[in-house]
């Protein structure tokens, strides 16, 4: 493939995605990137829908935004405010555990390693790639597991 073919190839990528709505970790984070908010955004994103996470982050933020708010906050309040996500009772949970770990391992901060991220119980390798990327804007790559499924 010659040079000349490569431009024209990202071209008409570009002009494929350009419709394409942003994630919604990508547009709620584009200005002022919040590597916790990200984090829980994140746990709550999957296997649910954008929109339903979105409306979910808007209410638990509105009663929580630091790990030791969270922390503060009963299982079933945070139950309440992120139905209807899917897994909203293991996820309240796991809300719970990883913002009690932050605050006991890490002093509140979240880490900005993958492999620091990895260490809490509930966060996997696409979380962590997503919150060093989108949340201190280090280098990493989210890798879906339907993309990487295809891919090979």
């Amino acid at each position: 493939m010659r040079d000349r073919d490569i431009a024209e190839v990202i071209a008409l990528i570009r002009d494929a995605v350009k419709v394409e709505r942003l994630p919604m970790i990508d547009a709620a984070f584009a200005e002022r990137p919040d590597p916790y908010r990200i984090l829980i955004s994140t746990l709550l994103s999957l296997r649910t829908k954008d929109e339903v996470t979105c409306l979910a982050d808007g209410r638990l933020f509105a009663l929580a935004t630091t790990p030791e708010e969270m922390v503060r906050l009963p299982e079933h309040v945070i139950r309440n405010a992120i139905y209807p996500v899917g897994f909203y009772r293991k996820k309240a949970e796991t809300i719970l555990h990883v913002s009690r770990e932050l605050i006991e391992k890490f002093g509140s901060r979240v880490p900005d390693t993958v492999e620091g991220l990895v260490a809490i119980r509930g966060v996997g390798r696409k979380t962590a790639n997503l919150v060093v990327s989108a949340g201190y804007g280090l280098p990493a790559l989210c890798v879906d597991t339907h993309v990487h499924r295809v891919s090979n």
